[in-house]
Order: structure tokens, then C-alpha cells, then sequence
């Protein structure tokens, strides 16, 4: 039986939680607006003085560069990994979902100083290289190391999503298909993939969020030419004590990435309805 709330009544039970998102979420971030304005006169100069930096645009264009290119790692890797899954019986896909939830059991500081046991030039990658006599290859301190630790985290980012929506697939779909005499490779490019593109949209919306904002990453296996506006962040509260350009970039991330989950939610509801 459904139980009817009044508006007064279900204005109590989100009070508690608007009040706590207030503080948590809204506070912080109209402070952080403030000091992106100045701390005399609000003004609108340390917003000018970005986009006319190029430490900045570079930083920008690096941070998108990753972004995108992790993205389409993490997609590539996830896809084969959901299918599998959607297939697997009831008894077994809770045991294989174990291995895809290993990656957020372990802090991101930890599993980004195991990479560089693995993928050093001494790690066990190289080894491997050297044991079936191929060259070594430099993976530390550039752009694969940041691809391989960032992907490593993203992954079930996608995979959930995107698993959600195979398994809400019609069977009968498929087994019509292969009734009529199409194969596996048709059935899986003209039905499979077509409806599974808006949890494959939304995974690689969250992937793309996540990996904008990737701070510890990029410091510990990126070089110099892979800063991101994380990082940049840093840089000026740290080091060149400018409080203003570092709250100026932190709410245009915010800005972007806000604007990002809405597409999300966007894309969740729309295939609800489909």
C-alpha cells in the first residue's frame, strides 16, 4: 500500500539532509566564489588573468587531453568486462562483480605508488619485456603511466552503468535475431550496442567528470608535461600563494563538471522513459 506524505511532512524529512548539503556543499563553494572575486574590491581579474595565461590553457588543454583519452581507455576496457557479466548466471556475476569493486578497496595514493613497482623501468612490466627479449619501456613519469593509474579507478565507473542497462535488455531480442539467422557479431552491433549506448553515455560522462578533476594521479606518475588543473591548483595555493586564480579554476571545474552530471541525469531519464 502506498503511503501518501503531505508536503509538510516530506519537508521534514529533507530538512536534515538539505541542511547538510548546505554546509558541506553550498558554504564551500560560495566561499571559494567569494575568494575568486578578490579579497578587497570583487572583481573579475583573476578570471581575465587565466584565460589570458598560458601556463593555464596548457594545463586546460593537458587536463582535457587525459581526460578524453582515459575516457576511451576506460570504455574500451569496460565494455568486454559488462558484456561478460550480463551473461554470467545469477550465481556467478556477484562473485566476478567482486573483482571489478577491488579497485575502490584501496586508496588511490596506494595504488598509484604500486604502479611504480609495475610500471617502473625496474617493475615487473619491464621484466617481462626483458624476459621475452623485447626493449624496456619508459611507462613512468609521462602520459601512459597517468592513462594506466587513471583507467584503473574509472573503470567500474563505467562498467555499473553500463551493466544496469545490458542486463535490462530484452533476451528475446537477441534470440529472435538468432532465430531469423543472424549471427553473434550482427546481433551484438545492430541490438546489443545501439541500446546499450545510454549507459555507455553515462559511465563515460562520470569517467570524464572524474578524470578532469584527477589530482594525486597525474602528481605521481605524470611528468611535467602532463599538469592538470588539479594540479595547477596546487601550484597556486602552495607555491604561488594566489588564492584568487586557485579558487577562479576550482569553480570553473566545478562549473564543467556540474554541467556534465546534468547531461547524466539527462541521459538516465530519457532512457527510463525509452
Amino acid at each position: 500500500m502506498a503511503i501518501q506524505l503531505s508536503r509538510r511532512d516530506l519537508a521534514g524529512y529533507l530538512a536534515p539532509v538539505t541542511a547538510l548539503m548546505a554546509f558541506a556543499l553550498v558554504v564551500p563553494l560560495a566561499f571559494t566564489f567569494w575568494r575568486s572575486l578578490g579579497d578587497t574590491v570583487p572583481s573579475l581579474d583573476a578570471y581575465v588573468g587565466l584565460f589570458k595565461s598560458r601556463l593555464f590553457n596548457q594545463s586546460a588543454l593537458t587536463t582535457l587531453e587525459i581526460a578524453l583519452s582515459s575516457t576511451i581507455f576506460s570504455i574500451a576496457l569496460a565494455y568486454p568486462i559488462a558484456l561478460h557479466l550480463s551473461r554470467l548466471s545469477e550465481k556467478w556475476r556477484p562473485i566476478f562483480m567482486i573483482f571489478v569493486l577491488l579497485p575502490f578497496w584501496t586508496s588511490i595514493l596506494v595504488k598509484s605508488y604500486a604502479f611504480i613497482v609495475v610500471l617502473g623501468d625496474a617493475g615487473i612490466v619491464n621484466h617481462a619485456f626483458m624476459a621475452l627479449g623485447l626493449p624496456k619501456v619508459p611507462m613512468m613519469f609521462n602520459r601512459i603511466g597517468v592513462l594506466v593509474g587513471m583507467s584503473s579507478f574509472q573503470i567500474p565507473f563505467v562498467v555499473f552503468p553500463l551493466l544496469a542497462n545490458l542486463l535490462a535488455q530484452d533476451a528475446n531480442l537477441r534470440r529472435t535475431a538468432a532465430v531469423m539467422g543472424a549471427s553473434d557479431l550482427r546481433i551484438f552491433w545492430q541490438i546489443t550496442f545501439p541500446l546499450s549506448l545510454p549507459g555507455l553515455l553515462a559511465g563515460a560522462i562520470m569517467c570524464f567528470v572524474m578524470a578532469m578533476g584527477s589530482f594525486v594521479t597525474p602528481a605521481l606518475l605524470g611528468g611535467r608535461k602532463d599538469m592538470m588543473v588539479a594540479n595547477l591548483i596546487d601550484f597556486y595555493t602552495r607555491e604561488a600563494l594566489d588564492w584568487a586564480s586557485a579558487s577562479a579554476i576550482a569553480v570553473i571545474l566545478f562549473a564543467v563538471s556540474a554541467l556534465l552530471l546534468w547531461l547524466v541525469g539527462r541521459v538516465r531519464r530519457e532512457s527510463a522513459l525509452m
